[in-house]
């Protein structure tokens, strides 16, 4: 058996795999603040198990550059030199939660995915994928003779560009606040709080702090700002998605992962994404006819994670 890990900047997600299968079995999900270290919440896991592996391979919310890994949007570290002596390992594979759920794509079922708008997914095309949750992950993977190569990237942090005036006011209240305003600083769990503070702000009422739940309940009980801040979320996100898409021709379709959008249900597909996702101008065109999904599996990523095994990326 191996271990997989997916670990982000809330949980991390724990399975077993037999060697030359990609099919995630006994899974657990681990509150990451619950350990002094990620390496600490894996020998957990497998303590539980009463289980010894010789193998293991984690996606993690950060870029992979080193021994010392430190995620993006926590405090929770790892030392893959300290993880692979306190398991035993003779191998720990290390990628970007992004990558993993990229090379879980071509893995997924039909009704795995939920289609959002219209749109034919072509063959042999590539595929894009994003995907907001404690933060904005970006991915694609690209056709080539040996198959598909996933990109390692961190496009969330690309510069937000709004595209209305209440959009560019909500920019302006954040370059008050912060040097550089990434996309992800507004397309994610924390971004969805954050957009209906500054609609607060701007309109000089002050906003009550809510979490990201509250705030997609009260919008669908009819709370105007709740509301509002809802649509510009979905808004922001078919912009970085139709983005995505024209910058690696993904003809493939476009992929929406993540822990916040899937819990959204239809009333992501009633919002405004897919109309701001076409809104491309001259290029209206080429982004119709290109289908956007919504993940529904659960935990996919450890999937890809298994893939990494056939293919180490680190």
């Amino acid at each position: 058996m191996r271990l997989v890990g997916d670990i982000g900047g809330t949980n991390a997600r724990f399975a077993l795999v037999e060697e030359g299968d990609d099919l995630p079995r006994e899974e657990e999900t681990l509150a990451c603040a619950d350990y002094p270290d990620l390496g600490v919440a894996a020998e957990a896991y497998l303590a539980a198990r009463g289980t010894r592996v010789r193998d293991a391979a984690f996606a993690v919310a950060t870029p992979v550059t080193g021994d010392e890994i430190q995620l993006t949007n926590s405090a929770s570290r790892l030392s893959v030199r300290e993880t692979r002596a306190r398991l035993g390992l003779d191998r720990l594979l290390l990628l970007n939660d992004f990558t993993a759920l990229a090379l879980a794509l071509p893995l997924l079922r039909p009704n795995e995915l939920r289609q959002v708008g219209g749109g034919q997914v072509l063959a042999g095309r590539p595929k894009a994928l994003l995907g907001a949750g404690t933060g904005l992950g970006v991915s694609g993977l690209v056709p080539s003779g040996a198959g598909w190569i996933p990109l390692e990237g961190e496009g969330g942090h690309t510069a937000f560009s709004p595209a209305n005036d209440r959009e560019a006011a909500v920019l302006g209240a954040l370059w008050k606040r912060f040097d550089h305003v990434s996309t992800e600083r507004v397309a994610s769990g924390p971004g969805l709080a954050l957009l209906h503070e500054m609609l607060g702000l701007i309109d000089g009422q002050a906003a009550e702090a809510l979490s990201p739940e509250e705030i997609t309940r009260r919008a669908e009980d009819g709370d105007v700002r709740c509301h509002e801040a809802l649509e510009m979320f979905c808004g922001i996100l078919g912009t970085a998605a139709a983005n995505l898409c024209v910058t690696l021709g993904a003809m493939g379709g476009v992929y929406i992962g993540g822990g916040v959008v899937p819990r959204l249900g239809d009333r992501f597909d009633r919002s405004c994404f897919r109309a701001r996702f076409e809104a491309k101008g001259r290029f209206r065109t080429y982004v119709a006819e290109v289908p956007t999904f919504v993940i529904t599996a659960v935990n996919p990523a450890l999937r890809g994670v298994a893939r990494a095994f056939d293919r180490p990326v680190s």
